[in-house]
């Protein structure tokens, strides 16, 4: 009997067309009966949101699915350059694809989800600054334009004003960048000082006057004078030129004591470096080596003690009144000894001893303890040993009112920069600063005068100029020929003589040879002990050698008697180097002879450098040196002396002297190598 299935499959639920179509069912399997089962929910994870069996589907959810804005951008830049819009029009949409994209971005971000969607699509496919994706328009040549209209007028106007300017005027330009970036940040003046804002307007006053005939002067009369003298003075209110120690009402004995030593009159700086001293007047001297420069700051300072010692005696720990810092030992020991004879004379003639204390590297310092025991009144230092002093509180400059800086644009260039500063700040009260050098380049100069106090510029010559006193010889010599030559070059004058070199291994090589043909020769750099230092300057000084062979450290401001010559058997890298070195001859109206071995190792901007300098001094110029042509002067362009170095035959873009400023900062050496500043 067969069973009834319509009662068992329930009323059809089945439209028309499915129940006439047999096909519209699926087929029943042995013999069960056809029925609707139900289906097990499943959770959303375990399967796909979407599933999509077409290619019409997939299309549709492309299309609708969220595609972050940096996304959308680059695939409207994509089509763009596949339809060869151009550079102009990819730009235009790019800035319309900006905006729709804003407009998109915002209506995901407003469902809620859409704005972590965006960030954690943007973490897959770059950074969050979008440097990815300006990369890709950049290699796509579209950027897009974020420039205000006033700044692109700026730039336009700043384009026009370079096309219109001449070669000379954009070098220029380009020079007073330079100078800007490697200007000095900060003035030569304390930390606290700096920090509180703390600043002067009036020099110090002192009891010095001027005679009342030199008062009485016209400024005319005054500027005749300094023209007949060949003085340069800038600045406020400069006093009067005096052209007589007795008129600047200096003692009878020192008047003596420096017509024993041959000098009778002042020197055009000393005419006019003394009365601007003497009146308390921050200072700039600048003149050419062997000019007299050591007696213009170191007679105000001796008067200056004198005048506090007759008013209150100083005592046991009391001083000093003024320093003298100076950038090699040899320099300050010099400085200290003229002096020790200046007090001596002083006190032999009646007037109180004044106590002075050399505070230098190499030496004890318990050589120095009585000085400092019954009180002192100048120290004369280099500025490594100087700050160690201070430092312990060996003693203060509480009273102290009188700093001078000896070959000044020398000791910033060496590094002491930031140890003068460091020594300014243990200073207690507003101070009278001077400042003395042959060579004193524009950025020094102007360094300088934003750190002084109405500051007087003295200026006898071109700063950096060599003295007119001086023959220079300039000679080409190989390399291998140089150690032989040497020996005929000794032969033209009688001696003592000086070698400069600039590498100490070299000073030794040619001490060594020098005493195996027979010349009495000592050596001096900075790897020397300051015994051997101090042997090799007393026993030359003395008459008991004839040559002195030295690196740079024995070029600053010493003064030896009587140099007929001095051979510069290497070539200084920079021209300021070189003056000092030929102006240990030609000093004190005297006449000298310099020698200068130059060679294919020379840099032909040295070269340059030199060859102007010899035309300026008026010089013989061999023909190897006339051969050089300067490109400036070929193209057209200004000559004007370099305001790093002072030098005539480069720009502030070819300075050595920068280069080797920045090779220094980058090694991280704060100190010249053969300096022995400490």
């Amino acid at each position: 009997m067969t069973p009834d299935t319509s009662a068992l499959a329930g009323p059809s639920t089945l439209p028309a067309s499915a129940s006439s179509s047999p096909s519209s069912l699926p087929a029943a399997q042995d013999g069960e009966a056809l029925a609707f089962k139900r289906r097990r929910p499943v959770e959303d994870d375990d399967v796909p949101k979407y599933s999509y069996d077409d290619e019409e589907d997939e299309d549709d959810y492309e299309s609708k699915r969220y595609v972050p804005l940096k996304q959308r951008k680059l695939q409207e830049l994509q089509k763009v350059r596949a339809r060869g819009g151009g550079t102009s029009k990819a730009g235009a949409g790019g800035a319309n694809t900006a905006s729709s994209s804003k407009s998109n971005g915002a209506t995901v971000d407003g469902n809620g989800d859409g704005g972590s969607a965006a960030r954690r699509d943007g973490a897959k496919h770059g950074n969050d600054d979008g440097s990815d994706d300006e990369d890709a328009e950049e290699d796509l040549g579209v950027k897009q334009k974020n420039t205000r209209l006033l700044d692109e007028a700026r730039a336009l106007r700043e384009a026009k004003a370079y096309a219109t300017q001449t070669e000379a005027e954009r070098q220029a330009e380009e020079e007073r960048k330079i100078l800007e970036a490697h200007a000095a940040r900060r003035k030569l003046a304390s930390d606290m000082e700096l920090a509180k804002g703390i600043s002067c307007t009036e020099p110090l006053k002192t009891s010095w006057k001027a005679p009342r005939f030199v008062l009485e002067r016209t400024e005319e009369e005054n500027v005749k004078l300094r023209e007949q003298h060949h003085v340069l003075a800038d600045g406020l209110d400069i006093p009067p030129l005096i052209t007589n120690f007795r008129d600047m009402k200096v003692p009878n004995c020192l008047i003596k004591h420096f017509a024993s030593k041959g000098i009778k009159k002042p020197t055009p700086i000393q005419m006019q470096g003394l009365p601007t001293a003497f009146s308390g007047r921050d200072m700039i001297g600048i003149a050419f080596t062997g000019s007299g420069k050591t007696l213009a700051f170191s007679l105000p300072i001796v008067m200056f003690a004198v005048e506090e010692q007759k008013k209150l005696p100083y005592t046991r720990g009391e001083g000093p009144l003024g320093m003298i810092i100076c950038p090699s030992r040899e320099l300050a020991r010099q400085t200290y000894e003229n002096l020790k004879l200046m007090a001596q004379a002083l006190a032999e003639d009646g007037y109180p001893e004044i106590g002075v204390l050399l505070c230098i590297g190499g030496i004890s310092m318990a050589e120095q303890h009585h000085t400092m025991n019954k009180g002192f009144h100048i120290v004369v230092a280099t500025p490594g040993r100087l700050q160690d002093m201070l430092e312990k509180k060996k003693f203060t400059l509480e009273c102290c009112k009188y700093l001078c800086l000896d070959e000044a644009d020398r000791m910033v260039d060496m590094g002491f920069e930031e140890d003068v500063r460091n020594i300014m700040s243990f200073f207690k009260q507003q101070r009278q600063t001077l400042l003395f050098s042959a060579t004193m380049p524009a950025k020094i100069q102007d360094f300088a005068e934003q750190s002084l106090i109405a500051p007087v510029v003295i200026n006898v010559g071109r700063a950096g100029a060599a003295s007119l006193d001086i023959v220079q010889e300039v000679e080409y010599v190989k390399q291998e020929a140089k150690m032989v030559y040497l020996l005929e070059c000794l032969q033209k004058t009688a001696p003592p003589v000086i070698i400069f070199s600039e590498n100490k291994n070299e000073v030794d090589d040619i001490q060594e040879y020098l005493l195996l043909k027979g010349v009495e020769a000592v050596a001096i750099h900075g790897s020397k002990t300051q015994d051997e230092r101090e042997y090799a300057i007393r026993s030359f000084k003395s008459g008991q050698k004839d040559v002195m062979v030295a690196s740079g450290v024995a070029s600053k401001g010493l003064d030896f008697n009587e140099i007929q010559h001095v051979i510069n058997f290497t070539m200084p890298k920079e021209i300021e180097s070189y003056v000092h070195q030929i102006g240990r001859t030609g000093r004190s109206g005297k006449t000298g002879i310099a020698t200068t071995f130059v060679n294919m190792s020379v840099p032909e901007q040295t070269l340059l450098d030199l060859k102007y300098l010899l035309m300026e001094a008026k010089q013989r110029i061999p023909p190897f040196l006339a051969a050089i042509e300067d490109p400036r002067a070929t193209a057209g362009g200004q000559i004007r002396a370099c305001a790093i170095c002072g030098g005539l035959g480069h720009s502030v873009q070819d300075c050595p002297k920068l280069e080797e400023e920045q090779r220094r900062k980058m090694a991280g050496h704060g100190r010249d190598a053969g300096g022995g500043g400490y």
